[in-house]
């Protein structure tokens, strides 16, 4: 059964107050100014309640030199919202990170402090970033996080699914063929629950790839919209939450996916490619494809790539 959790919320005018604390606290703070040790500052923003920016992520904005954004407008939106204005910022992308790396690391050098911040939740979690931060650590320049909002965090800790073994996968690739193909090398994991970051208009079809590759009666939970007013969890199997998506119309706003640990009587065993290489020894390669399929559960196609492997080794 497919259960929804979805309410309609108010919020105060949570970016008003935190402009007001900010400048409380800036003020406090003016008898004894406080810079910025040089460095990159990884600064999470709300991924969209504004009262969940920290109050030292607004003093590292305010004291930064420079903000890198992934989209300036954006940024740019958000911070005027919180009263922080006459920043430079400049951008940052998947698309331009490699070029800007070598501009970062000569502000650092001089000795500048620079935040770096994602459209919305933590910086390099399915955002950019990762080479700079590699970049920064090559070159001896510190990095420092400044923790907060995750989406990560926030759909896994509030879906009640397990949260001691997890795998963060993030965006699925978008053409089907890779992504079935990426799901297919997710059976082998088990005890552990998945975590997938979906656009709208993929939903359905994601959900009923799993559906197929994942068992149908494997539970699963949508979160929609996280912190904000229309926030909506809907708790099924996979195939009912594919249903569901296929008939109605595609949700608005950003999702994560949840599916929960695979059963302990699914798992597959951890020694089944050894099981594969004693099989090989003794029957045909299709024998023992057929054989270790049936007795693991596992895709026949990847058992006979596994297959195919083991032979050419020999």
């Amino acid at each position: 059964m497919v259960r929804t959790d979805e309410k309609k919320k108010t919020w105060p005018a949570f970016a008003s107050w935190s402009s007001r604390l900010g400048h409380a606290i800036e003020e406090e703070a003016s008898s004894k100014p406080l810079a910025l040790e040089s460095g990159l500052y990884l600064v999470a923003t709300p991924i969209g309640n504004l009262g969940d920016i920290t109050l030292r992520a607004l003093w590292v904005l305010k004291q930064a030199d420079v903000i890198l954004c992934e989209d300036t407008r954006v940024s740019g939106k958000l911070l005027q919202l919180y009263g922080i204005e006459k920043k430079r910022l400049i951008s940052c992308h998947d698309h331009n990170e490699a070029g800007r790396t070598k501009d970062v690391l000569a502000r650092l050098q001089k000795g500048e402090a620079l935040a770096l911040v994602s459209d919305a939740g933590t910086p390099l979690l399915a955002d950019p970033g990762y080479k700079l931060v590699q970049a920064c650590h090559e070159k001896g320049h510190a990095v420092f996080a400044v923790p907060g909002a995750s989406a990560l965090l926030a759909a896994l800790t509030s879906a009640g699914l397990p949260t001691d073994r997890f795998l963060f996968v993030g965006f699925l690739p978008n053409k089907k063929t890779a992504r079935r193909k990426e799901i297919e090398a997710l059976q082998t994991i088990y005890e552990t629950t998945l975590v997938f970051y979906e656009s709208p208009q993929r939903l359905a079809a994601t959900l009923s790839d799993m559906s197929a590759r994942f068992g149908a009666s494997r539970k699963a939970v949508i979160v929609r919209e996280l912190t904000k007013l229309y926030e909506e969890k809907r708790e099924g199997t996979l195939e009912e939450l594919a249903l569901h998506y296929e008939e109605a119309p595609a949700p608005k706003g950003e999702i994560v996916i949840l599916v929960a640990p695979a059963p302990q009587s699914d798992a597959v065993p951890e020694n089944w490619e050894e099981m594969l290489r004693t099989a090989l020894q003794t029957m045909s390669l299709r024998d023992a494809v057929e054989t270790l399929t049936k007795a693991t559960g596992l895709k026949k196609s990847l058992v006979y790539q596994k297959a195919l492997f083991f032979s050419q080794e020999n």
